[in-house]
């Protein structure tokens, strides 16, 4: 999904600065990617987000490389099931850093330049922080501080800075499959009656970062319907 938010993102004519931190092929590949597309365009950033003093260090990255910093996204994420009886700390420490600590206090580090910019933070929230997922308490949490956090910003950066959110729905299969059975009912719940795609989830910040200008303090949601409810 970061993937095709880059790809779209860029190819509306953004320079963009690419964070990764295990997948460091895949990253590079797609930096050079847009970079034979727009040369100098991409740049590529390894952290551990998770490294909170270290935070600074990206958005500085990002205005050495392109003077600048108009957008940020807020894209990174832990996702797995963990059942309430077997949650520890070290699940919750986990999954509320990664989906809610490392947002935080990356918009603290990138807001100063997004000032300068009259810029944007996108958060990519989840249908899921407001209807509950079974066996993802924490990361249900997580997501429902996200948005929160986006609406809670948006008041506090604003004017200069708008912040919006975007919560997808059935768009992507977690990594470790599901069963088909299941991928089926999913399906037929949604409005729509199919899936989406990240591309769908790209157009949605495009359409923040280019044509919302007077748009902040909102979760979308990409679901096909699915948050109508049965």
């Amino acid at each position: 999904m970061g993937a095709e938010i880059a790809r779209t993102l860029h190819a509306a004519g953004a320079h963009v600065a690419l964070h990764y931190r295990t997948s460091a092929a895949e990253a590079q590949a797609l930096v050079g990617e847009l970079n034979t597309q727009r040369p100098h365009s991409a740049v590529g950033i390894e952290a551990d987000l998770l490294d909170i003093a270290n935070l600074p260090r990206l958005i500085d990255t990002t205005l050495g490389a392109f003077g600048r910093l108009d957008v940020l996204v807020n894209n990174a994420s832990t996702f797995y099931a963990t059942p309430v009886g077997e949650i520890t700390p070290a699940h919750w420490d986990d999954l509320l850093g990664t989906n809610l600590k490392v947002p935080l206090f990356l918009s603290q580090a990138a807001a100063p330049a997004l000032r300068r910019s009259s810029g944007l933070i996108l958060n990519l929230v989840d249908i899921h922080g407001q209807r509950p997922l079974r066996r993802h308490t924490t990361y249900s949490i997580a997501k429902a501080g996200l948005a929160m956090l986006t609406r809670s910003l948006a008041r506090e950066l604003a004017p200069e800075v708008r912040v919006n959110g975007i919560a997808p729905g059935p768009v992507m299969w977690p990594a470790g499959g599901v069963d088909e059975k299941l991928k089926a009912e999913i399906v037929a719940r949604t409005q729509l009656k199919r899936l989406g795609s990240p591309r769908d989830v790209a157009l949605a910040a495009r359409y923040f970062a280019a044509d919302a200008p007077f748009v902040t303090g909102q979760i979308l949601a990409i679901d096909g319907g699915r948050s109508l409810g049965d």
